[in-house]
């Protein structure tokens, strides 16, 4: 919080002092790299490092950095028998990194989950002024590999930084080494007029923590690490020595303090101390432009011990940018992002069904492939950031959306299917296995089969709700594979009989469940929690899972010639038949149309399964619960999605009416509507009424920024207009009214309404500010993301689907095997 507050107000007001360093510069440009004997020192006052302890410890208390990234990025790899292998002739690399304000931010090294770096960004200091790169530019991004139609080739940025008062200009390319454990960032300093001084200033928050972390100053090198004897240790170098560098305490004695104070970074520290540890940050000074420009390669290696850190980082400035560059993106000896794209046969066509010529497609692509983890193969997390990352403590380790949930990794591994990737669909249904809960899972009394809610991406337990959604989405994806021909009938009968039977029959007669705090039994289809994590019992979007994972278990087990395939077949249908009894009202002040006549409708979720009663919902993100018949939820949709109803149900429809109704106070109101770039009119849809999952109205806080309030407002989710675009495909279908001109309304309606939430780097949001209550900190506008979760791996995988959905005319994740055998 310390940096936030000084940031603020960083214009220096008063004249600074003169400069130690004087410099000349010859010949340098902005857009080619500068070798360092380039960067002539006329002059050089080189001051003695003070090698006392910084002062300050432990510094102010640390934070993630914001949430909403505008990219994010790591190295492509490509699998050796199903697997990561690294070898010296296939190195992996282990670096994932993020984008926002115009800044790197959370940089992950080791397991996609373990952050090592909270934010590195750039403090100008000039004459009158000191900046800083996050608060006091305006920031833009774009790709710096693309086609000829602009579509992105691989997850490397160009980011370009001007001075709100047009005196200088930073230009950074960022990417990691496709051959080591290191992240490259070219930077151009620009100056257009005299006395213009650029400091790196990092913060580290090694091993996932900002309170744990040692920092010290070796040499022409910056280096963070813990006490822990297996800590991560990151080192900072670059082909440009700085002028002088120090280590400090954030909020307290750290470069920033020191340069708001007179301008200089004068007091210097060599370390913060060999065991005094806390929230620490590295600052150096570069050489002074005077109205002109030169380039800096900067590489940040990361490690298990401080030897192997400074070699990586040594050695991607030794291979140099051109070279890395070009093993990023895929070159004679490597294979990289642009192969991967180029093993996508269906993009191209896929593409011709988008409104943006798939920009948003290929980047959904390489966004999708990128969050998975690389030490355990198909383990594919839900974001790579940590909600509200900026107001979230960072004292106490916490993976945020840098996780496995089953629910939105099956959502992926749909997306890969459908964009012709089938090795990582395969390689991910495997890894389930490793998050099913068996006899071995420790801990744990009572009936095995079912996943669990939340884990780390090697398996370690978080959250242990039980979800059967993320029960029946194995055996789903199992089918589909199998269906693809991806699984062979031999490997569809292995992992029945080993990973999806036993899913298969929690789904039937649950059981108890006894795991940490969770001490239940379960009787299905009422379920302890429904997708949106929050309420018990009976929930259309569940139950539609629960009912097309038995129907996909009841054909699997006739193929392994399982005496249960009846059973299975049996169970879908009851549940089918009781839908209306357990979650349909025809009571309250929905329950009737226009005409004053009953239009029985779906609830979000009915606790105990009378839909027709005043049960209240539990209590939630701060809001009360309400009277389940007042909460409306999309959720029904999944009902004819996966083949359970068709789409003219008039349950449905009338469902849908109350969702469209525009008319509904805010609290209870989901759907809002959004401006495309082309001016026309896009839906959105919140998760459902009174949903607290978003920043305060009246405060403009963030999530649980100040406590959970009633006042928090969950915002509108993108995916949901492609859950919504899926269902008006489905109900064109049903009605036979699928033309060219329909088509291509669906496609201008739901298709570019989802690419209109995309942020500037063409980043999908969890949530985007729908413009009800205050505009928060960052005064956001209609549409715009917010520092929730962005890029959501779900709101990605939707739009690869819905765009498939539209190029094949059928909806992708449809279960046709499901409306036959409901018959």
């Amino acid at each position: 919080m310390g940096i936030l507050m000084l940031t603020t107000n960083s214009r220096f007001t008063q004249t600074l002092l003169a400069s130690t360093v004087t410099l000349s510069l010859f010949g340098l440009s902005a857009c080619s790299d500068a070798p360092q004997s380039q960067v002539t020192t006329a002059t050089v006052s080189n001051p003695v490092v003070n090698t006392t302890v910084a002062p300050g410890a432990p510094g102010n208390d640390p934070v993630w950095a914001f949430a909403g990234k505008t990219g994010i990025g790591t190295s492509y790899e490509p699998y050796v028998a199903g697997q990561y292998q690294d070898s010296a002739s296939n190195p992996v690399s282990k670096v994932w990194f993020s984008v926002a304000q115009g800044i790197l931010t959370e940089t992950m090294y080791g397991m996609i989950h373990n952050a090592q770096l909270k934010e590195l960004q750039f403090v100008i200091a000039g004459q009158g002024f000191v900046d800083t790169e996050k608060e006091d530019t305006i920031s833009t991004i774009e790709y710096l590999h693309q086609d000829e139609q602009g579509r992105p080739l691989s997850l490397a940025y160009k980011i370009i930084n001007k001075d709100k008062d047009g005196k200088y200009q930073i230009e950074k390319h960022i990417f990691t080494d496709p051959n080591r454990d290191s992240l490259m960032m070219k930077v151009v300093f620009t100056a257009f007029e005299q006395g213009i001084t650029p400091y790196l200033y990092a913060n580290p928050h090694i091993d996932n923590s900002g309170a744990n972390d040692v920092a010290s100053v070796e040499g022409n090198t910056l280096i963070a690490h813990t006490t822990a004897a297996d800590s991560s240790v990151m080192s900072i170098k670059s082909d440009v020595d700085f002028v002088k560098a120090s280590a400090g305490f954030v909020g307290q004695s750290d470069g920033l303090i020191d340069l708001v104070d007179n301008g200089q970074l004068d007091n210097l520290y060599q370390t913060t101390g060999t065991d005094i540890v806390g929230n620490v940050a590295l600052t150096a000074q570069y050489p002074t432009l005077d109205n002109n420009s030169y380039t800096v390669n900067f590489a940040i290696g990361f490690a298990s011990n401080k030897k192997d850190s400074l070699a990586n980082a040594d050695n991607t400035l030794k291979d140099g940018y051109d070279a890395v560059l070009s093993a990023y993106l895929g070159d004679e000896k490597h294979l990289g992002w642009k192969d991967y794209l180029a093993s996508l046969a269906p993009l191209k066509e896929m593409a011709n069904n988008t409104t943006d010529d798939g920009k948003l497609l290929y980047t959904s692509a390489l966004v999708l492939k990128a969050q998975e983890d690389k030490t355990h193969a198909g383990a594919l997390i839900a974001s790579l950031s940590n909600p509200w990352g900026d107001t979230v403590s960072a004292k106490v380790g916490s993976t945020g959306y840098k996780a496995v949930w089953p629910r939105d990794f099956y959502q992926c591994a749909m997306a890969f299917l459908a964009m012709g990737d089938t090795q990582t669909p395969k390689v991910a249904f495997e890894y389930l296995k490793k998050v099913q809960v068996t006899e071995n899972t420790p801990g744990y009394e009572g009936t095995p089969g079912w996943f669990l809610q939340k884990t780390h991406v090697d398996g370690e337990i978080e959250w242990v709700g039980v979800q059967l959604d993320q029960t029946a989405m194995p055996i789903m994806l199992g089918w589909k594979l199998w269906q693809a021909g991806v699984l062979t009938d031999a490997e569809a009968t292995k992992w029945y009989q080993e990973m999806l039977k036993p899913a298969a029959d929690f789904l039937i007669s649950g059981g108890k469940v006894k795991l940490d705090w969770n001490d239940t039994s379960i009787t299905p289809p009422s379920t302890q929690q429904e997708r949106w994590e929050e309420q018990a019992g009976y929930s259309p979007s569940t139950t539609a899972a629960v009912i097309a994972g038995l129907v996909a278990a009841n054909e699997l087990a006739i193929l392994a010639k399982d005496d249960n395939a009846a059973t299975y077949l049996l169970a879908a249908k009851k549940l089918t038949a009781e839908l209306e009894q357990s979650m349909v009202a025809t009571t309250g002040d929905f329950a009737k149309n226009a005409q004053g006549e009953i239009a029985p409708y779906y609830v979000r979720i009915s606790p105990n399964g009378n839909p027709n009663s005043a049960d209240k919902l539990l209590d939630n993100n701060g809001k009360s619960g309400l009277d389940q018949r007042q909460i409306l939820d999309g959720g029904f949709l999944e009902l004819v999605r996966y083949g359970v109803k068709d789409a003219q149900d008039p349950v449905i429809k009338n469902s849908l009416m109350l969702i469209d109704n525009t008319d509904l106070e805010h609290n209870l109101r989901v759907k809002y509507e959004f401006t495309a770039k082309d001016g026309t009119t896009v839906p959105g849809y919140r998760r459902y009424g009174n949903d607290g999952y978003g920043e305060d109205i009246v405060t403009g806080f963030s999530y649980a920024e100040q406590g959970n309030t009633e006042d928090q407002r969950g915002r509108v989710w993108p995916f949901f207009t492609g859950e919504r675009g899926h269902y008006e495909l489905a109900l064109a279908k049903s009605t036979s009214t699928l033309t060219a001109a329909n088509k291509q309304q669906l496609i201008n309606t739901y298709v570019k309404g989802m690419e209109t939430f995309a942020n500037e780097g063409l980043m999908l949001p969890e949530q985007s500010w729908d413009g009800v209550g205050h505009p928060t900190r960052y005064n956001y506008k209609m549409g715009q993301g917010t520092n929730a979760a962005t890029p959501l791996a779900w709101t990605h995988a939707e739009y690869v689907k819905l765009v498939r959905s539209m190029t094949d005319e059928n909806v992708w994740d449809h279960y046709p095997i499901v409306t036959d055998k409901l018959k």
